[in-house]
């Protein structure tokens, strides 16, 4: 019982953005660098929420749009417009992909207890991606799971 105490006391890091005015969040550890928005070479044949690859440091990277992902409006990047990498892991290995998120907001320390369970929303809407969710003193963040959500199994044939 009390090997369960600590495990619930134990503190993550959670990068959280903004899509659309909601909150979302990722574990830091898995955030290699965040950029501004600048173009991105198209890649034909793929999804719409895969915007292109990006050449970083000789390692080409696959960009997703979130919000198209999440089948949100799509909105012209602007300035304040990132791109958040990560390194996700999946049945493959370890990929790195990019992110296009609507701006940078904060970094939390949230206890595992904190995080709230999905909520069980049925069976015709997707919560497959999400790890939880955690309540703020002004918002509620959506907490996502990254090697699910950029699974990359996905990006087969596109990142180098």
């Amino acid at each position: 019982m009390a090997t369960e105490a600590l495990v619930d006391q134990k503190v993550e890091q959670f990068l959280t953005f903004e899509l659309a005015g909601e909150a979302y969040g990722i574990e830091i550890l898995k955030v290699q660098e965040i950029r501004g928005w600048e173009p991105v070479r198209e890649i034909p044949n793929t999804p719409d929420y895969i915007k292109g690859a990006l050449n970083l440091r000789g390692e080409i990277v696959p960009i997703v749009d979130l919000r198209e992902r999440f089948g949100m409006e799509k909105m012209e990047y602007s300035p304040v417009t990132v791109v958040i990498v990560l390194c996700v892991e999946g049945s493959q290995g370890s990929n790195v992909v990019g992110i296009v998120a609507d701006g940078v907001s904060d970094v939390l320390d949230i206890t595992i207890a904190e995080i709230k369970d999905s909520p069980k929303l049925g069976s015709k809407i997707d919560t497959r991606y999400m790890r939880g969710m955690h309540v703020g003193k002004n918002h509620m963040v959506m907490l996502l799971d990254t090697d699910k959500l950029l699974d990359s199994e996905e990006f087969e044939g596109i990142a180098g």
